[in-house]
């Protein structure tokens, strides 16, 4: 597995996942954060519990410029799906 210090995101938010004691990526996320970094639109599919989730907000959260306002828009189908 590869981990996220790897991937390119910024070092404040590495830290923010050493404190919750994520230090690898999933494979769903070890795919599409590089190519969510450079802009680009992703289509991907994995099981329940993969970091599907923290693939795209991870790579959203390295853009956020915070004095800037709202900067994105997260749309969820399910209830359960926006608590997370």
């Amino acid at each position: 597995m590869t981990k996220f210090q790897d991937l390119g995101l910024k070092e404040d938010i590495l830290k923010g996942l050493d404190d919750l004691g994520f230090e690898e990526a999933f494979p769903i996320q070890e795919a599409v954060i590089p190519v969510l970094l450079t802009g680009r639109d992703v289509v991907g599919q994995a099981h329940t519990g993969s970091g599907k989730t923290a693939a795209f907000s991870l790579s959203m959260l390295q853009e956020i410029q915070p004095k800037n306002g709202i900067q994105g828009l997260i749309m969820a189908p399910t209830r359960e799906l926006a608590m997370q």
